[in-house]
């Protein structure tokens, strides 16, 4: 990629600050919005993540990490497994089974999945010329950054579901 560019930096640095304010704004809210975490933990225990003080930390704190390094470019790879792992747990443990429209009853998959997809696509591309990758010389963009975004995010959250979910049964249907 080019990053002598501006238009390309000029996108980067959009892709990166929306994606990045979209995750602060997403732990912030869970921390210190409406339930606060005690509400969020009970939210989390509910989907069958336990116990749910530790993952409403965990999700809360990785969010706005990720978010902090999307929005500086810092670490940019791992700013976007953060991403992604967090939506992953989403869409596995309450989005998936909604279908895929926002609007559906418990919220569909489409938003979740999106950020997973950005989440990715940002480590691959890299944070671009604006950014404290850049400043600072750390390059890890291209199939480096990519399977750092992707593999860190999916096997996190899929080695934290494997450890810590346990959705209650389904019920047996009547016959």
């Amino acid at each position: 990629m080019d990053i002598t560019n501006d238009g390309v930096n000029l996108a980067l640095l959009l892709l990166r600050v929306m994606v990045g304010f979209t995750m602060l704004a997403h732990g912030y809210n869970h921390i210190w919005g409406g339930g606060k975490i005690k509400g969020t933990a009970g939210w989390f225990e509910s989907l069958g993540l336990k116990p749910g003080p530790l993952h409403a930390w965990l999700a809360s704190l990785t969010e706005l990490a990720g978010a902090a390094a999307l929005i500086l470019g810092l670490l940019t790879p791992l700013g976007g497994a953060a991403v992604v792992g967090t939506m992953m747990v989403a869409f596995l443990t309450n989005h998936r089974p909604n279908g895929f429209f926002i609007f559906r009853p418990g919220e569909g998959y489409e938003y979740v999945l999106n950020l997973i997809v950005a989440g990715i696509a940002l480590g691959g591309l890299g944070a671009g010329k604006w950014s404290l990758d850049n400043a600072i010389g750390i390059n890890w963009n291209g199939w480096v950054g990519l399977a750092i975004a992707a593999g860190a995010g999916i096997g996190g959250s899929l080695l934290l579901l494997a450890v810590f979910w346990r959705p209650a049964p389904k019920p047996a249907a009547a016959t």
